[in-house]
């Protein structure tokens, strides 16, 4: 019974995307560090990340839950349905944002100080496509707070290394996030929920995606210029620049059937293999 309960609560945040700001989130950790982290500070921020994610993604479901209930394809999820109560969805929500307090109390001042925006951020993106097409940055943005959060909590300050890890973070899930939009055009429009496809059109709205994926690579190649990273770092960026072409080949405006693969189980990829290749080129070589 127990167990049951938590894989609902599992299915109903997506546990699995925390895939997606996590491996970005460890790599500004051990770029901040130099080699490996100090313990105590990486089990905080693993404590951090996977809390703040949870719920910020539990808040969304609460939040979104009467447009998911009528939209066809998420009048299936777990609320509209009835499997999980606003109650429970509100209790889950609380108890990440509190490990999430937790955590950064136990690191350090300017984590503190900056917490009050991250929650803005976190809680905010939720409301945004109700008013600006502009909601996918926005996510992107929240996402992409992980790698600078890990690299003020090891080193108390802020810098740009960082700050451009943020930027990739960000483009790179609002770009997968418009093509997932793209399921929902006619909805969005119907319904008056604001997105990139709803404003823009299907065959632009991949456009800007594609720009987005481009600008996230070329972001990434700029990294060793202010860190000492090489050959491995330069293999995992092509890996993943190969894995996003392929994301956008297996989507056209004239065949959506394989959204769901391009832009969730393609990106679970892509963090993972960014991270792997940049431990590679710091302990390997």
């Amino acid at each position: 019974m127990v167990w049951n309960k938590l894989k609902t609560y599992g299915e109903l945040v997506m546990f699995r995307h925390t895939l997606f700001a996590l491996p970005f989130g460890l790599m500004g950790a051990f770029l901040a560090s130099g080699g490996w982290p100090p313990f105590t500070n990486l089990f905080w921020i693993l404590v951090a990340l996977v809390g703040a994610r949870n719920a910020a993604n539990a808040l969304n479901r609460l939040i979104d839950w009467k447009i998911d209930a009528k939209n066809p394809r998420t009048a299936s999820r777990h609320m509209p349905r009835g499997l999980v109560k606003p109650q429970e969805v509100l209790i889950l929500s609380g108890v990440g944002l509190a490990l999430m307090v937790l955590a950064v109390f136990r690191l350090n001042h300017l984590c503190v100080q900056l917490m009050p925006l991250a929650v803005i951020i976190l809680v905010g993106y939720s409301y945004t496509k109700r008013f600006t097409w502009a909601c996918h940055l926005v996510l992107g943005l929240a996402v992409g707070l992980a790698p600078l959060g890990a690299w003020i909590a090891i080193t108390g300050q802020m810098a740009l290394p960082p700050v451009i890890l943020t930027l990739v973070v960000a483009l790179w899930v609002a770009g997968f996030d418009i093509i997932y939009a793209t399921q929902d055009i006619s909805f969005d429009r119907k319904e008056r929920i604001h997105s990139i496809p709803a404003r823009f059109g299907l065959k632009n709205a991949l456009y800007i995606a594609r720009a987005f994926h481009l600008t996230t690579i070329l972001l990434l190649l700029s990294v060793p210029l202010f860190l000492n990273l090489g050959f491995l770092y330069f293999m995992g960026i092509l890996a993943a620049a190969g894995l996003l072409l392929y994301e956008h080949q297996i989507v056209s405006p004239d065949n959506l059937s394989r959204v769901k693969i391009a832009s969730y189980h393609v990106n679970e990829l892509i963090g993972v293999t960014v991270f792997a290749f940049t431990l590679g080129d710091m302990f390997i070589l």
